[in-house]
This record gives C-alpha cells, structure tokens and sequence, in this order.
C-alpha cells in the first residue's frame, strides 16, 4: 500500500504562497533567499527519487508542467520528477499535456484510496494548498514534512487557516538543514498518543 506525503516549503508563521517568486522577488522567492544546504538539497532528492508518483492540485500541476519537461540535470533528478506518474485532482483540466499525466475528477477520497492500493511507495504532494486541506480533512495524509524557512510574511495563503477540526500528529523527525528546519509528522491514529 502506497502513502501520501505531502512535502511543503513553508515560512514560520505558516505561510505556502509564492516560495519560487512568481510574484517578484520582493514578494515571492523567499525559499531562494536562504540556504538550505547540502543536507537540504539531498533531503529533497531523496524524497523525489524514492517517490512512485505525483498528487497535484491543478494550479501546482499548472505550474510544474510550464517549468520542468525541458529541465535536465546531472544527479538525474529534472529526469525522474518527468518521467514518474502524475496525478492531477481538477474539474476543469481534461487534457494534461506533460507526460504521464493522469486527472483524477470526482471523489477525491475514493480516488485517493484507490492510488494508495494501486501504488507501493510514496505518493508526494507538493504546494497544493486546497488539495492539502482536502486530504487532511479526510484523513488521506500518512507523513507531512515541512522544509521550515526563516522568515515571518504576516501575509498569505496559510496551510492550515482552513483546519474545522483538531488534527493530532506525532513527530517523526526534526532536522537542521542550512538555515531551514525539516520536521516531519505522521498521523496519530487511534490508540496513539499524540505529540
């Protein structure tokens, strides 16, 4: 059986929007104003390349097919992000043009559960913020990772500002990576103590 996880790039006070700087960099492009390091970097291989597929919102899946099938590398990374299946979960996308692309409408529940008993390994989800919410809400998110950046925006789509519930998760793992943080929770599921 596959697991979701979802991989963010988040700031202190919560926020998701724009860490690539598509809205300029005064802005946006605050994950490029700080130092992940080499323990970053090989986080973020390692979690790409250990992935069985992709689960994207539209607007992310919009956003990494303009940027990466004509990106290549020499650690093989740009190659296994194209070359591995994706899934978009969108009403309106009906013909995805970047290979291996797959659109999940309808039931996202019954879709998800239908990947992670289809699929053996990690399922990443990126960026993604209703999605994230959505897979949350109906408890679909085995690990969540956030690659934590120094900085306050006070401002900005929030990961969590949508939560109607408390959702208890139990720590995994907390890392230094450069100037950032990785932490990492699983679900607590019942019988469980939270942390």
């Amino acid at each position: 059986m596959g697991n979701v996880v979802v991989s963010e790039f988040i700031t202190v006070d919560g926020v998701l929007d724009d860490p690539g700087g598509s809205e300029g960099f005064e802005r946006g492009g605050w994950a490029f104003k700080f130092d992940r390091g080499p323990d970053g970097d090989k986080f973020k291989l390692d979690e790409v390349m250990s992935a069985d597929a992709l689960l994207l919102g539209r607007v992310t899946y919009e956003g990494f097919a303009a940027a990466w099938p004509g990106r290549t590398d020499e650690i093989g990374f740009a190659e296994k992000f194209n070359s591995m299946p994706k899934y978009v979960v969108s009403s309106t996308l009906k013909d995805p043009e970047w290979n291996n692309s797959t659109v999940l409408d309808g039931d996202l529940a019954a879709s998800v559960r239908g990947l992670k008993d289809e699929l053996e390994g990690d399922v990443l989800v990126n960026g993604s913020i209703r999605l994230v919410r959505d897979l949350l809400a109906n408890d679909l998110v085995d690990e969540l990772r956030l690659m934590v950046f120094p900085i306050l925006l006070g401002s900005g789509r929030r990961l969590f500002e949508a939560a109607t519930e408390p959702i208890s998760l139990r720590s995994l793992q907390s890392t230094t990576a450069g100037e950032t943080t990785i932490l990492t929770y699983g679900r607590s599921r019942d019988g469980e103590r939270s942390s």
